[in-house]
């Protein structure tokens, strides 16, 4: 996950003087150790699925786990961190989120020890899901009570600007830390290393925050009311049909579609999604997880159908060539580990790009740029089938697909915050970064089965046409949503040069043409935090209200 997008849902403001129980009464040597506990919490979060890609070929290897079936030990964390999120920010939000950051960790920590003892699948499954809802509890949680330490919006953007940079420096670390981990020392140590860091944190913040800290969230809700707000009915639905569908996608490619393994799992997708939907229309829309009017702001849904590609690409990619390159390319852990590195590094320079970018075109034009890019990588990466095809084929395939990608989930970001209200960010957050984590899980089994069907006609795991057709998927899904900007997307979104250097009447139309109470301060700050930040940052000192 390069990138991660959080939120809590309470409407109310920051208030100049603060309590002196109050968490931004923390100060000193304190805060600056806490807000370094939180940024690492972020950074743990992205540890945790890039040390395995190097990793995973080992592991599969020595606890029997096929190639098809591998997909789970990603999409098994994706899946429940993804679909939660859609519930934890309002936790954190209405309990004491010290608490919720805690409980996450020490979830973490001891699935995580698991982890490193278990040596049979399922349990190895269900361990990586538990850790992911560990992540879902700790990471909002943590970026809520960064909020409240740095009431101040200067103080509070460079903490921010900290907590998303971890997520960046987390991937790529995780990736050699993980392959040196299984090169040298054993698979074993990167659930133990996740084990000792996790505790550590949490018994840290238990010892270093005062016992007695107020929030100034939705505490004084009634117990009833603050667990309805959780919508645990909706989030449970939703979690229960994207395993399923995962199931159903893994489990056909091996078994055949006709089995009814495959078929009732995906049936019985299709009808929690149908219930899922239907419980969010009938419930009040401040209890939703998912409100219906969402889908009703303009250009909103065809950007959270953009958001299911990023982290598709990134972790497939991934997921594709890792065991190719140890097993046939006969490469370390370390080689693999090195040869991935194009992905990450270029993001760091595509971030400024994207920027300049928005600031001079249209965001629909910024946009379909980055789709144009994604596409020739794409085409190329289904060639590079050999080592001597690495440095011409999945080399420029890594820079120009990472390259677009950055700038489409940098730009969607932006485009999301600019289309809809502020008194809606927090759920516009969490929705974003669902969409982005359920690209990656239920994306990854979808081209997992795909390259697996394959390969039983066509040479079986030694041959890469069932990987090059995993390449084609992700081809022409990327096409197909490059054609969907191109006639569905609005172009009302200007360049963010125009909106600050245009005039009273300019101003004007382009306050008709946005949602009311957004401007590209909001987004700007989006993009800086690369989280979605919650209503605390954006009310007291940008928002203006209907």
């Amino acid at each position: 996950m390069l990138m991660s997008c959080f939120s809590v849902t309470m409407e109310h403001e920051l208030k100049p003087q603060q309590p002196e129980n109050s968490i931004a009464s923390i100060a000193g040597w304190r805060k600056s150790i806490l807000l370094f506990i939180f940024c690492f919490a972020q950074f743990l979060d992205a540890f945790n699925n890039s040390a395995l890609f190097a990793a995973i070929p080992p592991i599969s290897a020595a606890i029997g786990i096929s190639d098809s079936n591998s997909v789970w030990l990603i999409s098994a964390y994706q899946l429940t961190f993804a679909a939660l999120l859609l519930t934890t920010g309002r936790l954190s939000d209405l309990y004491n989120p010290k608490w919720a950051f805690i409980f996450g960790l020490l979830l973490m920590s001891f699935s995580s020890l698991g982890c490193g003892f278990v040596r049979s699948q399922v349990p190895l499954i269900i361990l990586r899901a538990i850790m992911g809802i560990g992540a879902a509890l700790n990471i909002p949680s943590a970026l809520a009570m960064i909020i409240g330490m740095y009431p101040d919006p200067t103080a509070q953007g460079k903490a921010l600007g900290g907590f998303a940079a971890s997520a960046t420096i987390g991937n790529v670390t995780g990736l050699f830390i993980g392959a040196a981990l299984a090169a040298f020392v054993s698979w074993t140590w990167i659930f133990y290393l996740i084990t000792i860091l996790s505790f550590v944190m949490a018994a840290a913040v238990l010892v270093i925050m005062p016992l007695h800290i107020s929030f100034i969230d939705g505490l004084s809700l009634s117990q009833g009311e603050r667990f309805k707000r959780l919508d645990l009915v909706g989030v449970s639905t939703l979690t229960v049909s994207l395993v399923l569908l995962v199931y159903s996608v893994t489990t056909g490619s091996i078994d055949g579609w006709g089995e009814a393994k495959v078929l009732v799992p995906l049936i019985l997708f299709f009808v929690l999604v149908v219930a899922f939907f239907q419980w969010e229309g009938r419930i009040p829309e401040h209890i939703a997880a998912v409100p219906p009017k969402m889908w009703r702001y303009q250009n909103f849904t065809i950007l959270i159908i953009l958001s299911l590609q990023p982290f598709m690409f990134w972790v497939a990619t991934q997921l594709l060539l890792s065991w190719y390159w140890q097993f046939i390319f006969d490469w370390s852990t370390i080689d693999v580990a090195i040869h991935f590195l194009p992905l990450g590094v270029i993001s760091f320079p595509m971030i400024a790009v994207a920027i300049i970018l928005q600031k001079n075109f249209s965001l629909k034009w910024v946009i379909l740029m980055g789709e144009i890019l994604v596409i020739a990588g794409t085409l190329l990466l289904p060639f590079a089938d050999s080592k001597p095809h690495y440095w011409r084929y999945a080399f420029p395939g890594f820079v120009l697909g990472s390259a677009g990608t950055t700038v489409v989930y940098a730009t969607t970001n932006i485009a999301l915050f600019a289309v809809t209200p502020p008194e809606v960010a927090g759920i516009v957050g969490a929705i974003f970064n669902c969409a982005l984590q359920l690209g990656a899980a239920a994306g990854s089994a979808i081209i997992t089965s795909i390259q697996t069907s394959t390969e039983k006609n066509h040479g079986g795991t030694s041959s890469f046409e069932g990987r090059a057709a995993g390449f084609w998927f992700m081809f022409t899904f990327t096409a197909l949503e490059a054609i969907g900007v191109a006639i569905f997307m609005k172009n009302t979104v200007p360049a963010l040069k125009a909106q600050n250097q245009g005039g009273g009447d300019q101003k004007e139309q382009q306050t008709e043409t946005l949602r009311p109470g957004v401007t590209y301060r909001h987004a700007a700050a989006a993009l800086r935090a690369t989280a979605t930040i919650s209503e605390h940052s954006f009310t007291p000192h940008t928002a203006q209200q209907q």
